[in-house]
Formats: C-alpha cells, sequence, structure tokens
C-alpha cells in the first residue's frame, strides 16, 4: 500500500509530460517520404522543397532527415518566415550539384535559406561539381558567373556544423545580412587554381562566429564584406588560397563599415597573404580588434 502513491505521482507526471506543450520530440521528416533517392541520378529538388514545406509549417521543432548517399540537386529555396522556429536539417549523405554548370551557372546560388531563424544545418557533404565552370573560366570563354553553394540570407540564430563543401562553382557557404550564426567544424575545399571560390564570405552580418574548421580554396578563406560586425574567428586551418580578406570597402561613402572583428590561433598554409585588406577612395568605417 506504501508504493501506491508513488505510482499514483509517477503516472500523473507521465500524463502531464505526454499532453505538455512544452515537452514534446521533434517531428521526424526523411526527404526519402517525397520521393528523394539516394542514388545520385534521380533529381531530388522537388522532395527536398516538400519536406522543407513541412518543417517549415510545423508549430513543433522538426528535423529533416537525409540518409546516406547521393542526392542530385537543382537549385533548393529554403524559403521562410517560418512558423517554426527550431528546425534541423540533419545531412548524412551528400548533395550534388548537376554536372553541367549551365544549369544553375546563373541562379547566384544553389541552395539558399531565406528569411529564416532557428535553423540548424548538421553534418553531410556539399558537392558544387564546379571544375567544369572553372575550366571555362580559365580558359577566358563567355561563362556564366557561377553558384554560390549555401547561402543564408536575412536570417538569425543559424547554426552550420560539421559541414563539408567541395568544389563550389563560386563561394562555398556566404552569410549576408544575418545575426547569430555559428559556423563549427565545416571543411571547405577547392582547387589552389579555382577562381571565386572563397571559402566563407560574410557581409551585412552581426555576430558571426567561424571555429574549428578548415578552409583551401583558389581564393579568399574567409572574405569579410561591408557592414560585418562583431566577426569572431577561431582556429582555422586556412590554405591554400589567399588569407583572410577584408573588403572591397568604400566603394562609396554611404557604404556600411566592418567593425570588431577578431582573429585567433589560426594557421596560414601556402596562402598569398595571411589578412588582406581591399579599399577603395572613399572614407570607411573599419577596425580589427585583433589578429593573432
Amino acid at each position: 500500500m506504501a508504493l501506491l502513491p508513488l505510482l499514483i505521482t509517477l503516472l500523473f507526471i507521465i500524463i502531464f509530460c505526454a499532453s505538455s506543450p512544452f515537452v514534446r520530440a521533434a517531428q521526424l521528416i526523411s526527404v526519402l517520404s517525397y520521393g528523394a533517392r539516394p542514388d545520385g541520378k534521380t533529381d531530388s529538388t522537388k522532395a527536398f522543397a516538400a519536406a522543407w514545406s513541412q518543417a517549415c509549417a510545423s508549430t513543433q521543432p522538426a528535423t529533416i532527415s537525409v540518409p546516406k548517399g547521393s542526392f542530385s540537386l537543382g537549385q533548393v529555396r529554403f524559403q521562410g518566415p517560418c512558423k517554426n522556429t527550431a528546425i534541423l536539417l540533419r545531412i548524412d549523405g551528400t548533395l550534388v550539384a548537376p554536372s553541367d554548370y549551365r544549369v544553375i551557372g546563373s541562379a547566384q546560388n544553389w541552395l539558399i535559406f531565406e528569411h529564416v531563424s532557428g535553423v540548424t544545418l548538421s553534418g553531410g557533404t556539399l558537392d558544387g561539381q564546379g571544375s567544369g565552370l572553372w575550366s571555362c573560366k580559365n580558359s577566358g570563354k563567355d561563362c556564366p558567373s557561377g553558384a554560390t553553394s549555401l547561402e543564408f540570407s536575412n536570417s538569425n540564430n543559424i547554426a552550420i556544423t560539421g559541414l563539408a563543401s567541395l568544389n563550389s562553382q563560386m563561394f562555398h557557404i556566404v552569410i549576408n545580412a544575418c545575426q547569430n550564426v555559428e559556423v563549427q567544424g565545416v571543411k571547405v575545399s577547392a582547387a589552389g587554381d579555382s577562381p571565386n571560390t572563397d571559402g566563407i564570405h560574410v557581409q551585412a552580418s552581426t555576430g558571426v562566429t567561424i571555429l574549428n574548421s578548415r578552409i583551401g580554396t583558389g581564393d579568399d578563406c574567409v572574405s569579410i564584406g561591408p557592414g560585418t560586425s562583431n566577426l569572431w574567428i577561431e582556429n582555422v586551418g586556412c590554405g591554400p588560397g589567399h588569407g583572410i580578406s577584408i573588403g572591397s570597402l568604400g566603394k562609396d561613402s554611404q557604404e556600411a563599415g566592418v567593425q570588431n572583428v577578431t582573429v585567433k590561433t589560426t594557421t596560414f598554409t601556402g596562402t598569398e597573404n595571411g589578412r588582406k585588406d581591399v579599399y577603395q577612395s572613399n572614407p570607411i568605417d573599419y577596425k580589427v580588434h585583433a589578429f593573432d
């Protein structure tokens, strides 16, 4: 009989937790359920967009699961704003861009998240298949500018962890007009002679942190554009490439400057520069807090 009150209490706790809106498991959404195929051939663009739409519309945390295998994707726009502010895109496989660079070469970006909040992108590999476009550019032919592999734009509370980005047509990762972004444990790789393949480009953003990452490309490891403030870069291995670039700045007198950039415990191997500042004739508001 002494156990009866305890059992009743435990039963009450279980019922409360099961019904409470504050204790909810994340909704699991597999891209396979929308027709994605991990064969590296089937176009899975619509499947990824549909999985995103479900997660975005959900009122509870959601995990979009991308299993092992290769998924062929055209341009995908992960559009917000969303009802959901806790979305995890968990990638265990490889996302592969079209082998014909002309398919997305004029699209500016391959994968873009816009107007989202509370999104985490974890793991996986992005293969931009950019070598064909690099060859076109290096030959002097008339070529498209190329697509950035991954962009977050006008977003906040973003995390990118454990991601590998290979052979982007143009920039690998762009953080544009965002707040509170953490990039952790990423690996970015492209040939040393690949044009315009900046590893991570940050502009018009505040509160961006880049940690414990390895970046080797044919252009800047990290490029820092106008309007960037409170940028922290630590424990980053850089090279080959052009190093860490601030600018180009000062194109006009109304352009926002760069403030409070900190770079710590960063190594440069086979780079043209450590830090490179690029500016034009107009006055700029520009302050680097530390660089070691």
